[in-house]
């Protein structure tokens, strides 16, 4: 099954750069090129792909408002392209729709091994990373009483999951730390995604940490 791919970028030589890179998988094909978030928004809506490699910083729209119109399909996921993984902006764009995010650096191996991951609806690109963004960002405000009262729909068990999925464990670490197998811990996480009206992993992460049930450095 091949994976289509969309490109947002203001800069002709990153999207060059990382069309040719997704060129030597026989299992991705690039749809289209975008170089501002007006122009990936309707290219979206027409080309339906599988995946957006998507820019913070383009003209006119910016990549967190497009990403929060294009994943309103749920069919199509958006990777964030950043220069700095600390900024803030990446948390934005997670609290908006993105299924994680890569640095321009980004190796060859591991921009396949991503987009194929979240072609396939594996939301957490970099369990550690992402969290630490999510842990510099997400706590600013303090818990939220809106927050708290979404999970309140958990079970005890379902809570205690969501708490390891926050702290960067993969569903085989959380198995192994409840002694459960790796089939149950992704059954309860797919439950909670559920319960809590989530769209991924990298949602229910944020939601952890807004609500209170984990706090930086937790």
């Amino acid at each position: 099954m091949t994976v289509k791919v969309l490109l947002a970028d203001d800069q002709a030589l990153v999207r060059a750069g990382f069309r040719s890179l997704l060129a030597r998988s026989r299992d991705v094909a690039v749809v289209g090129e975008a170089a501002t978030g007006d122009e990936a928004v309707r290219l979206a809506a027409r080309a339906h792909p599988d995946v957006v490699l998507m820019d913070i910083r383009m003209p006119g729209m910016d990549g967190i408002t497009a990403t929060r119109h294009i994943v309103a399909d749920p069919g199509c996921r958006v990777i964030i392209l950043t220069t700095f993984d600390t900024d803030e902006h990446v948390f934005d764009a997670l609290r908006a729709g993105a299924s994680g995010f890569l640095t321009k650096e980004v190796e060859p191996s591991e921009l396949r091994r991503a987009v194929a991951a979240v072609a396939a609806g594996e939301a957490l690109l970099s369990p550690g990373v992402t969290r630490r963004v999510v842990e510099q960002f997400a706590h600013r405000q303090g818990p939220a009483p809106v927050a708290r009262q979404r999970l309140t729909v958990l079970t005890s068990r379902e809570l205690e999951v969501v708490r390891l999925v926050a702290l960067g464990l993969s569903n085989d670490e959380i198995a192994e730390r409840l002694t459960i197998s790796p089939f149950t811990a992704k059954t309860h996480i797919t439950r909670a995604i559920a319960k809590v009206a989530v769209r991924d992993r990298v949602q229910l992460v944020i939601l952890a940490y807004e609500s209170g049930l984990v706090r930086p450095g937790g």
